[in-house]
This record gives structure tokens, C-alpha cells and sequence, in this order.
């Protein structure tokens, strides 16, 4: 039973932990444009076709996260998923990671060469919930000429939880979508 004297108790816990440990704990917070923002998140000129060229050159796949103000999710996924370091390890080690706002305004080079804001972006794309991450081929040539739908290697619809959300990031690195199913890949690869 949750009473007053039991609240203060933790609250007076909090504040004999040694600071390091309480900054360990410390929660992202929002930006200014209220979404939730990595440090090693890819910084470019938004041009797809350079992007997807610049991680194959770096040994790595490009993904972008489309997020949003408000997204319970995106917020989830920023204080649960990229607080492990085993998970946040590994998308960096192996992926460049583009973060959109799906209501956003920043321009945006597809790789058809078209220019649009990120919300005219993330509509040619049918990205319509949040977190969305997609992933794309390690080499841009010729995805001018197929259907945006068709562009990616594979999306992640929705917050999967840690562990098959770290999965899902393996199947693309590893180009499991080539020979199965992601289940049938998560099964066998668990």
C-alpha cells in the first residue's frame, strides 16, 4: 500500500545515492521540438542516396526512426531501449541511424532526387504510427526507380520489445530477411 510515510521514505533513499549512481539513472529528456533525440544520431544533409553510401562506405546500413511529439513509444523506446548499452551498442556499431519527425519540415533528398519536407517524406512512404525504422540496402543504385514502398530491406513497424527489437536490427545486419521470416529467424537465433 502506497502511503505518505513509505513516499518519503524512497524520497529520502534517492538522496543518499551517491551521485553517480543517481546520474546513471537520470531519463532522456524531449528536445525543443519534443522528440527524443540520441547523441549518435546520424547529422547529415539529408540526402538519402549519400547517406545509405556514407554507412556501406563505414562498414554499416542506414535506418531512419520516424518519431513524433507526444509518442508514448518513442519515449519508451529512448528511456527503456536506448538505455541499454548492449542494444545502443550494437545499432551503432552496425548502422547509421537518420531520426525523422513525422510531422517535420526539414528538407529531405529522396533517392529518386526529389525534395521534400519530412512529413511530405514520411506520407510518400506510408509511415503513419510511430516509431517507425526503416531499413534500407547497402547500396542506393536503382532505388530511384522502384516504388518508395519497395525501397526498404525491411521496416519495423511499432516498438517491439528490447530483446526482439535488438533481434530485428540483427536480422537486417545480418540480411536474414533473405532466407526467412523474421519469427522464423528470431526462433532460430535466440
Amino acid at each position: 500500500m502506497l502511503t505518505r510515510r513509505t513516499v518519503m521514505k524512497g524520497a529520502a533513499a534517492a538522496l543518499v545515492l551517491p551521485t553517480a549512481v543517481r546520474a546513471q539513472t537520470k531519463l532522456p529528456l524531449p528536445g525543443e521540438d519534443g522528440l527524443y533525440h540520441q547523441d549518435w544520431y546520424l547529422e547529415s544533409f539529408l540526402e538519402l542516396a549519400e547517406d545509405v553510401a556514407g554507412a556501406t562506405k563505414s562498414g554499416k546500413r542506414l535506418a531512419i526512426i520516424w518519431s513524433q511529439r507526444g509518442c508514448i513509444y518513442c519515449k519508451r523506446m529512448a528511456e527503456e531501449h536506448f538505455m541499454d548499452a548492449k542494444l545502443t551498442g550494437y545499432i551503432r556499431e552496425n548502422f547509421e541511424v537518420l531520426h525523422m519527425n513525422l510531422f517535420g519540415a526539414k528538407e529531405v533528398t529522396d533517392f529518386d532526387g526529389q525534395k521534400l519536407g519530412e512529413k511530405a517524406m514520411a506520407q510518400k512512404y506510408a509511415i503513419r504510427i510511430t516509431p517507425t525504422i526503416q531499413f534500407f540496402p547497402e547500396s542506393a543504385d536503382g532505388l530511384a526507380n522502384i516504388d518508395p514502398l519497395k525501397r526498404e530491406s525491411l521496416r519495423m513497424t511499432g516498438l517491439l520489445e528490447p530483446q526482439p527489437f535488438l533481434g530485428m536490427f540483427r536480422f537486417v545486419r545480418e540480411k536474414g530477411y533473405e532466407k526467412s521470416s523474421f519469427a522464423e529467424w528470431l526462433k532460430a537465433n535466440s
